[in-house]
């Protein structure tokens, strides 16, 4: 699935290419292995690199500049975080027909946590909360605005143009109904902190039932934080909200707009992944019924 193009300005890339361009630029790892890792991912193709290594490249120009800034902030983050990052060990260029710089990392061990199929959601809760606490703690002097860092009002548009493309996949007048009482709750007034920006289950890593690693930063910047809460909908059962809530001293006002977060993003994921991109589809979708079940 993650080698299929989701939208028209995706280069081609295979491990062919990416042997290429290892042979070429970093000889020191040429001849290892090279093998395409599934993803849902939409921004960036995977590769393992032998057995400790792991390759990223955009797969669209959009993706381009998330190489520098993860490449900039992670060595600078990951220190400081309760869970494993991933920790840059190689700057790609443009080369054999690849027209962008891209990233070696460490490799990082785990699987992705399935949704309705957690081990122990309580306490995965408390270790997500862990992770963000840690992250919102660290100094924001010079960050960079986050992706997702902004009013919930930026997202009223797109919001309500996916709302009209769903007519006969969700309750229209429902979710309009919820999408217009997360505009109503107030913004965020306190000074901007560091968010992830994409907690989604696809950019969670879980080993040995605890909480390994978090990836994929692409989002990070600093904002209202309360767009990290997204997890608490697309991977955390209703009986571990509490726990993540509590465990964050969250109040209502952001927690009403990290559940506004959570369905703005899979209102406009659903239609757009529909057919490309399943596994996104599919858990925009039980975002969807997550939130629809806790309106009641």
């Amino acid at each position: 699935m993650c080698a299929q193009k989701m939208r028209p300005d995706e280069v081609d890339i295979d491990a062919a290419l990416v042997s290429r361009l290892i042979a070429r630029q970093f000889p020191e790892w040429a001849g290892l292995p090279v093998v395409r890792l599934e993803s849902s991912g939409t921004e960036n193709a995977m590769f393992r690199l032998g057995h400790d290594l792991v390759v990223r490249l955009p797969r669209h120009p959009g993706a381009v500049a998330d190489v520098e800034h993860e490449q900039r902030w992670l060595p600078r983050l990951g220190p400081l975080l309760p869970a494993a990052v991933p920790e840059p060990v190689g700057r790609g260029v443009a080369g054999d027909g690849f027209p962008w710089v891209w990233s070696v990392f460490r490799w990082l061990d785990g699987r992705n946590p399935a949704v309705d199929a957690l081990d122990d959601p309580q306490t995965l809760a408390r270790e997500l909360a862990a992770f963000i606490g840690a992250l919102r703690r660290v100094d924001p002097t010079g960050a960079p605005v986050g992706y997702r860092g902004i009013p919930l009002a930026a997202r009223d548009e797109p919001t309500r143009e996916a709302i009209a493309q769903l007519t006969d996949a969700v309750d229209t007048e429902a979710v309009t109904a919820l999408w217009e009482a997360a505009l109503r709750v107030p913004e965020h007034v306190g000074p901007p902190v560091w968010a992830h920006g994409d907690l989604a289950p696809g950019n969670v890593l879980v080993a040995d039932g605890q909480l390994s690693a978090v990836i994929d930063f692409g989002t990070l910047g600093v904002g209202d934080p309360a767009v990290d809460l997204i997890v608490a909908w697309n991977l955390l059962p209703a009986s571990a909200r509490p726990v993540l809530r509590h465990a964050l001293g969250v109040d209502d006002a952001e927690w009403a707009r990290g559940r506004g977060w959570a369905l703005s993003i899979s209102l406009i994921q659903l239609p757009f992944y529909w057919e490309t991109n399943p596994p996104l589809a599919a858990n925009s979708r039980h975002v969807i019924k997550e939130i629809l079940a806790e309106a009641g």
